[in-house]
């Protein structure tokens, strides 16, 4: 897992495919077409952060609303993914594909000629559809293209790819922010989609599982969706109308109404993208629960961190590309590694180990200002998240009899994907509160005219320095901008504890779920039936 935006249970979905014998005959056709698929999503996920603070100093909006710009694509995507793959296996995985990569392409294009925030979202769902339609298709391809003993090699060449687009494209990003616009960065998508479905209409098979059930559970997905909605809603709409409001209080409820009723309607499902029997197993349900913390303290954390460095501390977007590179590259090069520890020490030790030393990188980050402290804070976090991924992976693969172990991975990909979406979600309402009582605190310890407190209070519900009205004097000026970053700076440290705070929450579940037992085999190998 060279790229943080590869779910974590993707290598294991793609050794999870059946072969086609069709595909095998055109598999390098077949890599590339994957690898340029993928990387769309992955070139894209990683870049939206480091453009966050622009973009909401460009369209004069707020936090909540950069909130939805994340989470409009992650909710499509984390209750469509399950869904997507299996009408990939039944229609064919060439044609959903394409149309994953045409319609990711074309909501691209609208995110970059967005006139306001509000076609930005609305453009970010599409995108998150297409990803949960070409995504899973990108992984379903490469297994149906190789055998069992040459996925080893693909699989590395994916990564690979995807570990160099994970750390090109926060550089890139941040340059184009730095030097042409925010809308640069989805403009790249429409150029990587016209050799991508070249590639995928001329040379790749059509293939399907035949063994995939001829129903799909949209019911599933439409009531996940729908209660997803409604509770990321509720949470994000608590920071401006207070969660005592009757909306608020509605949309939580029918959240969680919405969310039962997916459970109901999975476990009276002929074919359900989530068999609730799979969470009867103790190993399963806990290395679940370990990744909604994990990946949610990983996705608070990173949706953040940009704004911290650029507004608070005066980075250059091109700066915190960069600052993403330790991470990525020990995550790249270790990933490997810790598969090996699995065989030596088993899935347990790894699963408490990995994510407190993730906790120690956000409470390192929590604390560092020089540059070289930030390098350092990320290499740290890399370092927990390298140990951690592989053994979570074979945790997820020996918790459940091996003709599971596609579905499996599949919902650990979509868990992950939902952690991410409820701590931005919540974490931001908590981040404004915190944030607005910061100013208050901090024009109150130091007597400030009247001009600069209405500059201070012009910040609020944002999370950007303010444009400074000409009337104000340069030491008017600075006294403004040292308030709101240094306000910026109180409430995105206590972000990053609470995200230390989750990742240790899930090194505890991993004590408590996981037990001293035999060595487990090591990601990528037959799991042993339960």
């Amino acid at each position: 897992m060279g790229n943080p935006k590869i779910l974590p249970c993707d290598e294991a979905a793609i050794r999870a495919a059946a072969s086609v014998p069709a595909c095998a005959a055109r598999r390098p056709w077949v890599l590339v077409a994957a690898v340029l698929g993928s990387t769309m999503a992955f070139v894209d996920e990683s870049v939206v952060n480091v453009a966050l603070p622009k973009i909401e100093g460009d369209l004069h909006t707020t936090l909540s609303a950069m909130q939805w710009v994340v989470n409009a694509y992650t909710l499509c995507m984390s209750a469509l993914l399950l869904v997507g793959g299996a009408t990939a296996d039944q229609f064919g995985r060439r044609r959903v594909f394409v149309i994953g990569v045409l319609v990711f392409a074309a909501a691209s294009l609208a995110c970059g000629l967005a006139p306001n925030v509000q076609v930005l979202i609305g453009a970010r769902v599409l995108q998150g559809v297409g990803a949960a339609l070409l995504v899973p298709c990108s992984l379903a391809l490469i297994g149906a293209a190789y055998d069992e003993k040459e996925r080893g090699a693909a699989i590395g060449i994916w990564s690979g790819a995807s570990a160099i687009a994970a750390g090109v494209a926060p550089l890139l990003g941040g340059t184009l922010v730095d030097h042409w616009s925010w809308r640069a960065i989805f403009l790249i998508n429409p150029l990587l989609a016209v050799p991508t479905i070249w590639i995928a209409l001329r040379h790749v098979p059509e293939s399907r599982d035949p063994q995939a059930s001829t129903v799909l559970d949209w019911r599933g997905a439409v009531l996940a969706f729908a209660g997803l909605s409604a509770l990321v809603y509720g949470l994000i709409a608590a920071a401006a109308r207070g969660w005592t409001d009757a909306r608020v209080i509605a949309a939580l409820v029918a959240g969680v109404l919405g969310l039962g009723a997916f459970v109901l309607a999975e476990d009276r499902s002929r074919a359900p993208m989530m068999p609730l029997e799979l969470f009867r197993l103790r190993i399963f349900s806990g290395v679940n629960l370990l990744t909604l913390l994990l990946y949610g303290a990983l996705g608070g954390a990173f949706f953040f961190l940009p704004f911290l460095l650029i507004q608070a501390r005066g980075y250059s977007a091109t700066a915190v590309g960069a600052a993403y590179l330790p991470f990525t590259l020990v995550l790249g090069v270790l990933s490997r590694w810790s598969g090996g520890l699995v065989d030596r020490f088993g899935a347990r030790g790894p699963l408490i180990i990995g994510p407190a030393l993730t906790a120690l990188g956000f409470v390192l980050l929590s604390a560092t200002h020089a540059p070289l402290a930030v390098l350092l804070s990320m290499t740290e976090l890399g370092l927990g998240m390298a140990i951690t991924v592989a053994p979570l992976t074979t945790a997820v693969l020996n918790a459940v009899p091996g003709h599971r172990t596609g579905v499996a991975s599949g919902i650990n990909n979509a868990v992950a994907s939902v952690g991410g979406l409820l701590v931005v979600a919540l974490l931001g309402t908590v981040a404004l509160g915190v944030f607005d009582r910061s100013l208050d605190r901090h024009l109150a310890e130091a007597p400030a005219s009247s001009a600069v407190a209405q500059a201070v209070n012009s910040a609020r519900s944002g999370f950007v320095i303010p444009a400074m009205p000409a009337t104000l004097s340069p030491e008017e000026r600075e006294r403004t901008r040292t308030i709101v970053a240094t306000s910026l700076e109180d409430t995105v440290r206590l972000a990053l504890w609470i995200a230390a705070a989750l990742a240790l929450a899930s090194a505890l579940v991993t004590a408590v779920t996981i037990a001293p037992a035999p060595v487990l085999k090591a990601a990528g190998t037959p799991p042993r039936p339960s």
